[in-house]
């Protein structure tokens, strides 16, 4: 593995306490604001819209000539909901619809195994390999691994929250697994909040209501009631209980303080606008000072395209559950430890070199992409990165000739403001063909699940290069990857291939 660490300083512990885990998921809600607006490469289409057809340089998420274009520029992003929903409808017998797959998201579902930087800002990892032997592609291709990692630190020095809750009340919340989760993950949630800490609660069906305006933590008793007062029936107006969410989030606002949104819902909204864009013109000026948003799906039927075009362009990103240990570990465990905010509006560029490279391809990113002139216009959003926090993408590509060892590949730049003085900084690795000469069993087992989550995503969506794979196959290289690192999720992901098969 080839990496670069960023400034020296102090390292810190993880301090794995249920508040600090959820106000980093909260801190990292910054990320991909406004990212739909702001730009797109030179080949791509409408934010939001489906990919272009497959082809050569035909559209984001397919094979790029390397002498037509040397760059690939995105924003960072770490929403994991299309894996998570894809996951529950997998176990419940169902396969997902391709329009709600993103590769993306399913790798960066998984632990990552990236060196953490000493200082602030990050540490970059590039590796790499052939393919394996199952994948049906000439001996040019190559697989690239950009990882990006951030340190971790003591969530006992996060500052205080105040946390709206914007919970879905509506008749189709009834269902198990959807309010009754909710409810419970809220109970474990309160009994770890500080008393310092605040908590407000607007429920919405038809019209919003608001359950608790700012309320401190220390008053767990009055919090606990409402929270289990919580009745579901009627229409969804997430429009107004998000709109109403914003105003208590406002009127509670507390400078110094994590100023945040939490919409619970299962995002099938059928009352007043039921899209996007209308609901986040009316909520993106309190976006803009820093009252993110974070949502969390829920439910067997779910509104994936609403929920995360409302994360995204609210600043703020979108994850999904649909058991009660997952949506515990929401809150306690999965998510990074603290809420200071690594680094804001990153975004990487990756330039390959021409002399080398034929052509490349990133897997997934498609609504993430950014013109590669705006890579260094710090106007144009990326995303923001907590403490401990890890980003990986997949490239597939195809090199010139498989004698030049010397050659360079590519190389990878992460530019990112600084939180507190907001200057600009960069860092950047190169890898070279040497780097990635060895055979994919010999990889890190990281990466092989790197590859194993993004064909599997390929395959779900329909993807024309999951062509060049076969589930059995993708769940055997799951099943090797289990075995080296001994993590129970790679195991599932094994299985909910062979589901799939």
């Amino acid at each position: 593995m080839v990496y670069m660490r960023h400034a020296s300083a102090r390292p810190s512990t993880i301090a794995a306490t249920a508040i600090g885990t959820l106000i980093a998921a909260l801190a990292l809600a910054g990320c991909t604001a406004n990212r739909g607006e702001s730009g797109g490469s030179s080949y791509q289409g409408k934010p939001g819209a489906p990919a272009p057809s497959p082809g050569w340089g035909g559209g984001p998420g397919t094979e790029v000539d390397a002498d037509r274009q040397t760059q690939s520029t995105f924003a960072i992003d770490i929403d994991t909901a299309s894996y998570n929903f894809a996951r529950r409808q997998i176990l419940d017998g169902q396969r997902p619809d391709p329009g709600t797959v993103r590769p993306e998201e399913f790798v960066n579902a998984f632990r990552q195994d990236f060196p953490q930087p000493s200082g602030s800002g990050f540490a970059v990892a590039l590796d790499g390999a052939r393919p394996p032997r199952t994948h049906e592609t000439d001996g040019a291709v190559r697989l690239v691994r950009v990882g990006l990692q951030t340190r971790a630190d003591d969530p006992a020095s996060r500052p205080d929250a105040a946390l709206t809750f914007v919970i879905d009340v509506s008749g189709s919340m009834a269902e198990p697994g959807r309010l009754d989760l909710v409810q419970d993950a809220l109970h474990t949630l309160v009994d770890q909040l500080r008393d310092s800490d605040r908590v407000a609660i607007v429920a919405y069906a038809r019209e919003p209501r608001v359950v608790r305006e700012m309320t401190p933590a220390r008053s767990r008793d009055a919090l606990h009631q409402a929270i289990a007062e919580l009745e579901p029936g009627g229409s969804t107006n997430l429009e107004g209980g998000l709109v109403t969410g914003y105003r208590v989030a406002r009127d509670g606002f507390a400078s110094g303080a994590t100023n945040r949104v939490i919409l619970l819902s299962d995002g099938l909204a059928n009352v007043g606008n039921t899209t996007a864009e209308p609901i986040l013109r009316q909520i993106r000026e309190e976006a803009a000072k820093k009252i993110a948003l974070l949502g969390v799906g829920v439910g067997s039927e779910y509104g994936d395209h609403l929920m995360e075009r409302l994360a995204d362009q609210g600043d703020g990103f979108v994850t999904y559950v649909s058991e009660r240990q997952q949506a515990r570990q929401l809150f306690v465990y999965r998510l990074p430890a603290t809420l200071t905010v690594r680094a804001l509006d990153a975004k990487v560029q990756v330039t390959f070199d021409p002399e080398t490279v034929a052509s490349y391809r990133l897997v997934g990113y498609e609504n993430r992409v950014v013109d590669a002139e705006d890579f260094r216009n710090d106007r144009v959003d990326g995303g923001e990165v907590g403490p401990g926090h890890s980003v990986a993408a997949l490239y597939v590509v195809r090199l010139r000739s498989e004698d030049n060892g010397g050659g360079r590949v590519a190389e990878a730049r992460v530019r990112w403001l600084d939180p507190q003085s907001r200057e600009p900084q960069e860092i950047a690795s190169t890898i070279r063909v040497a780097d990635l000469s060895g055979d994919f069993a010999g990889g890190s087992p990281r990466l092989q699940v790197c590859y194993v989550a993004a064909y599997f995503a390929e395959a779900l969506r329909n993807s024309r290069y999951a062509e060049e794979v076969r589930l059995h196959d993708l769940a055997a290289l799951a099943d090797t990857a289990h075995h080296a690192t001994d993590d129970p999720q790679v195991r599932e992901l094994a299985d909910l291939i062979r589901r799939s098969s």
